[in-house]
């Protein structure tokens, strides 16, 4: 089969932060303060990091790049100009190129967002996850709601007009009247998206080992439902599960995770998935992934055998569920021709593992497009279950 590889996407991790919430199961490491960070070497790794991986992408075009953490905005607007210029120079990028940086309001000085935005940065993503002080503090958070509307208001300042709030719900004592109180303050600062996702205990954190008291189960589900109406009837149409845009707003670099698109990942603990063909012709899908420690990520730096920590090759028999367990978090899925011509397999891979999703309701009867029903997307661990089942052969 012939098939066209899939967009390019580049994502660079940050992994300090000045605090580890008690939440987070991100590879990110707390220290303190911003000029204790070794800026200069590790703007040297990445580029080197990003030069090895070259060859694999063969001079692919950037539809988007996202700088994610750990604390991204503890860097100068200087790293990031430098960062991207180095990109640049390295790989042609889309005219229309998407570029998110993470900020979180606690680590932003005045006047840092006038610096990125002449870095190139075009989106923001800022980590707000409650406006209710009392929830921040049981959250770890080190900026104020105060702090959130400050910061969005300084971002409009400099010229940005792409804006994601990332805001959570089910939170320790939180209320549905209390979660739509955070949404009405998060949209009268007129985002263009929001993430709004519901807190869970990760394992290796610190909520896991010690966990807060979450509301009840049915005051989640009248959360969420509230919630849902409510950020609809504002102008955000739902796209994925927790992930609600204005038109023509929707995450590109996300978009290209979801729909399977193939991306470089540099930095420390940094994966990526790329697709290319062997020598013989035949397509091959790899996950790699970088050294996870700062510190031994840094010490990599001119190391013959580079960041590395790992790599491994998708078999043709996970990849149905490596493709729908991304496809499948979209409220309209994914066109059914997007299976061939980003997996390099025939429809009939996948299809024969629909049947029994389509008969409990979880999968839309099309045969044009992979589309969960309302009920798959509420149920989709069940959906993903039916997937990955391999059906049995006469």
């Amino acid at each position: 089969m012939t098939a066209s590889l899939p967009p390019l996407s580049l994502y660079v991790h940050v992994p300090w932060c000045v605090r580890k919430c008690p939440y987070c199961d991100f590879n990110s490491h707390a220290v303190g303060r911003s000029d204790a960070l070794p800026e200069a070497e590790y703007l040297e790794a990445l580029i080197q990091d990003l030069e090895a991986d070259l060859p694999l992408c063969e001079g692919r075009p950037l539809a988007s790049v996202f700088i994610g953490g750990g604390t991204p905005s503890l860097m100068s607007a200087e790293f990031y100009l430098e960062l991207l210029a180095a990109v640049a120079r390295r790989l042609p990028l889309a005219a229309d190129i998407e570029i998110t940086l993470e900020a979180n309001p606690g680590t932003l000085e005045r006047g840092r967002f006038q610096g990125y935005r002449r870095a190139g940065i075009n989106r923001l993503s800022l980590g707000v996850q409650s406006f209710h002080d009392g929830q921040l503090a049981a959250l770890g958070r080190i900026h104020s709601g105060e702090d959130a509307v400050t910061a969005m208001r300084e971002a409009r300042q400099a010229g940005f007009d792409n804006i994601n709030l990332d805001l959570m719900h089910g939170l320790p004592e939180q209320t549905p009247a209390m979660a739509l109180a955070d949404l009405e303050r998060a949209l009268s600062l007129e985002p263009e998206h929001l993430s709004w996702y519901q807190l869970t205990l990760e394992p290796n954190t610190a909520f896991f080992t010690s966990p807060p008291v979450l509301p009840e189960e049915e005051l989640l589900w009248d959360i969420q439902d509230q919630g849902h109406a409510y950020l609809e009837a504002a102008g955000l149409r739902r796209y994925e599960i927790s992930a609600y845009a204005r038109a023509g707003r929707r995450s590109r670099h996300n978009l290209n995770y979801w729909q399977f698109g193939d991306y470089l990942g540099i930095g420390a603990g940094a994966h990526g998935k790329l697709s290319r063909r062997n020598t013989a012709g035949d397509w091959q899908i790899e996950r790699r992934w970088k050294s996870r420690q700062p510190q031994a990520y840094l010490r990599r730096r001119n190391d013959p055998q580079g960041f590395i920590a790992g790599s491994r090759a998708i078999e043709a028999a996970e990849l149905p569920l490596e493709f729908c367990m991304n496809a499948l978090r979209l409220v309209d899925g994914v066109p059914a021709s997007a299976w061939s011509s980003h997996t390099g397999q025939a429809w009939m891979a996948l299809e024969s593992r629909l049947g029994e999703a389509r008969k409990k309701g979880l999968l839309m009867e099309d045969d044009e497009r992979l589309q969960p029903t309302p009920q798959g997307l509420l149920f989709l661990n069940e959906l993903l279950a039916l997937v990955d089942h391999q059906p049995d052969t006469p």
